[in-house]
């Protein structure tokens, strides 16, 4: 296909975050766009915190902005933007993707749980009646526990440095998925089938270990969400204690993929006109 990309009638995407630089959706689409030899573009873009309201009003004044990835600080800004959204993201308050509806407005979805619970399918890894300790109850966290508890899992203990929000999110998941016993507990992974890392520690090399590793057993499943580095600290730690390991990047993989569909980026619902 030898479409020329970036012309007048393209289909513009935004990747919003604060910073930008580290963003890898820009890329990653734009490498998709010229596979498909489609005439469309990522932008990463950015903005202060105390300038967002202004740059929200210009990203929706601008007509042919299609959709928008989001990512840290704007998830929940962005989402109390949106006219409706799915399920997945109204529970969470939190988007990562929105897309103009035909009538101008916003409409949100949160594919930071379903990527991350089909890329652990994809790598064989069970969660259907597993126990399972998750790190982190923040922004993704919250997506990661809602996500687990409808996929099945029997117990999920969550830690998180701050206690309180771990608490409000456990009461929320088990509200919404009662079969799953979801409870505040420690960072530690005994009697569980499968350990999570869903925080940002471990991206540099003189973080502390996120759980306690001492306690990894060779039957444990031990999962980090983060990209980089490829392998963490903490996956070399599980790996070394003969645990199955399972790195962050099929967790984007997926995403990708499902973001793709949401924002059709190939207009099959219109043809590709």
């Amino acid at each position: 296909m030898n479409t020329m990309r970036g012309t007048g009638k393209a289909d513009v995407f935004v990747m919003l975050a604060h910073p930008v630089g580290h963003a890898k959706s820009p890329g990653m689409f734009n490498e998709i766009f010229e596979q498909k030899g489609l005439d469309s573009l990522m932008v990463p873009l950015s903005c202060r915190p105390e300038d967002f309201e202004t740059f929200w009003a210009g990203i929706t004044a601008a007509e042919n902005i299609r959709g928008v990835i989001i990512s840290v600080p704007y998830k929940t800004a962005v989402y109390h933007k949106c006219a409706a959204a799915h399920d997945r993201a109204a529970r969470v308050q939190s988007a990562n993707s929105v897309r103009r509806q035909a009538d101008g407005t916003w409409y949100a979805d949160n594919f930071d749980g379903v990527g991350f619970i089909d890329g652990l399918k994809a790598g064989g890894h069970q969660i259907a009646g597993r126990r399972i300790l998750q790190v982190g109850a923040g922004g993704a966290g919250a997506s990661l526990a809602y996500c687990l508890a409808e996929a099945g899992a029997e117990e999920i203990r969550l830690a998180d440095i701050d206690a309180d929000r771990a608490g409000k999110l456990a009461v929320l998941v088990a509200k919404a998925f009662p079969k799953c016993r979801i409870q505040v507990g420690a960072a530690d992974p005994s009697g569980m089938h499968m350990a999570i890392n869903a925080t940002p520690v471990g991206m540099h090399a003189s973080d502390p270990l996120p759980l306690d590793v001492s306690r990894l057993t060779p039957d444990m499943t031990v999962v980090d969400i983060i990209m980089e580095p490829a392998e963490t600290a903490l996956l070399r730690a599980g790996r070394e204690r003969g645990c199955r390991i399972q790195p962050g990047r099929p967790m984007m993989d997926f995403q990708v993929r499902g973001m793709s569909e949401f924002f059709d980026i190939e207009r099959k619902d219109r043809g590709n006109g």
